[in-house]
This record gives structure tokens, C-alpha cells and sequence, in this order.
């Protein structure tokens, strides 16, 4: 429940539209709650479960959108999203099983996953660690490259970025292909073809190699950055994204 409210969330705030984006704690926060409803978890370590939850979620979005446009605050954004998780844990002993409306209608829907004997559980968990490698997963791996120094905050980019463009401007597509890559990976895993999930991994370096060879003659160049910049732009966030995908994977199975 707790990272289908947070991907959510900031799937909504990824829209980079302020009409749109300043309704992202309401949408996480709600759907942590008419899921919760929806499953029957209704008991009282429930109830202190989920005020954590939804604490740890306006923490995640408010201190994640400063440190992403201030340069500053990297840890204790990532603190509150680790901190919900530690949460959620410790008290996992206390959850009630997950049914109620929810249950009722997969088995009443006959989809493959209950006829295979999946719970409740299972299927939001999967779900929710769907969502989170969409957008979330983009959030955290902006926020090392910042840290880092390898992508400018962002009001800090929008005025530099014609007197220096960062290596983000040089490796397009990274928004798009991180989120599939990620997705491709858990699925991969979750089918038990771990092979496959690998060779992705792999493949991704054999693509961008060409691309970051072309980059090369940009070493000493005023108007691009360097193939220093971006090798470690690309080296780091592409870790930190499989990292994502690869602890999903493992809370998956």
C-alpha cells in the first residue's frame, strides 16, 4: 500500500506541471488509505502503521522536491523514504491479513494470479513495487547524481544549462529507458528468467558505448561536458537503477 501511495505520488509530480504536481501528496496519501479500506486492514497496528506510512510520504515528496532543487538535503530525503520503510517492517508483525473487498473481487474476477493461488498480499506488493520503479525509482537516482555533483539541482540547471550543458543533455532518454529497464528487469525475475534479467543489464552497456565514445572529442570542449562527466553520469545512475531493481526483485520473491 505504502509504495503504491509513493509511486503514485510521484508519478503525479513527475508531470512537472504545478496545476498538476501539487496534488501528488493528496493522490499518495489517498490511495494509501481506500487501498488499506479496500484490503480490510482495519486493526489497530493498521491504523498506527498507515499515520507512519503517510507521514513518511509527505516527508519523501517535501524534502526529496528541496534537495533536488537546492542541491542540499540528498540524505534526509532518502532517510524519510528508507525510515517509512523501517517502519513498516517493525511493525509488520501487527498487520492484519489483507482480503476484505479486494480479496472478494479477485476471486470473484477469476484472473490467472488467483486462480494460481496468489493472496492478497502478493498482488499488491508486486503492484506496488511496479509503480515505485516507474517513477520513484527516477527520483532516488536523481537525487545521488546531484549529491554527487554528476546532474545540477534543478533551478541551478535552468540557468546554466546554456553555458554548460550537463551530461544528461548529451545521454537523452534516460527518464524513459531507466523506468523500462527497471520494469524489464522485475519482470524478467519474477518469470524466473534471471538470465534474461541479465543480459539487459548487459546489453544496456553495449548500446551506450558507441554513444559515449562519440563523446570523447568533448574532453577539452567549452560547450559540452567532458567524457569524464559522462561516463559517471551514465556509470552511477545506471548502478543506482539496478540497485532499485534488484532489491524490488528481492522483496518480489
Amino acid at each position: 500500500m505504502w509504495l503504491l501511495g509513493v509511486g503514485l505520488a510521484d508519478l503525479v509530480r513527475a508531470a512537472r506541471r504545478p496545476a498538476v504536481s501539487r496534488w501528488a501528496p493528496w493522490a499518495g496519501g489517498v490511495v494509501v488509505v481506500l487501498v488499506g479500506a479496500g484490503a480490510g486492514l482495519f486493526g489497530v497496528g493498521d491504523a498506527v502503521a498507515l499515520v507512519g506510512a503517510v507521514l513518511s510520504l509527505l516527508l519523501w515528496l517535501r524534502w526529496s522536491d528541496a534537495a533536488l532543487a537546492h542541491g542540499r538535503g540528498h540524505a534526509r530525503s532518502l532517510g524519510a523514504l528508507a525510515g517509512g520503510a523501517v517502519w513498516l517492517v517493525a511493525l509488520s508483525g501487527w498487520a492484519s491479513p489483507p482480503g476484505g473487498g479486494l480479496g472478494r473481487w479477485l476471486r470473484w474476477a477469476e484472473l490467472p494470479s488467483a486462480r494460481a493461488g496468489v493472496t492478497v498480499a502478493q498482488v499488491l506488493l508486486v503492484l506496488g513495487l511496479l509503480v515505485a520503479n516507474l517513477a520513484t525509482g527516477n527520483v532516488v537516482v536523481r537525487l545521488v547524481l546531484v549529491s554527487i555533483g554528476a546532474l545540477r539541482p534543478l533551478g541551478r540547471a535552468r540557468t546554466s544549462a546554456m553555458a554548460m550543458p550537463e551530461p544528461a543533455l548529451q545521454l537523452r532518454g534516460g527518464r524513459l529507458l531507466g523506468p523500462m529497464e527497471r520494469v524489464v528487469i522485475l519482470g524478467l525475475g519474477l518469470a524466473g528468467q534471471l538470465t534474461a534479467a541479465a543480459l539487459v543489464i548487459a546489453a544496456k552497456g553495449l548500446i551506450r558505448f558507441p554513444e559515449l565514445q562519440s563523446k570523447r572529442s568533448d574532453r577539452e570542449s567549452v560547450d559540452g561536458a567532458g567524457i569524464d562527466e559522462v561516463t559517471e553520469y551514465f556509470l552511477v545512475g545506471s548502478f543506482v537503477s539496478w540497485l532499485i531493481a534488484l532489491g524490488s526483485l528481492f522483496l518480489a520473491r
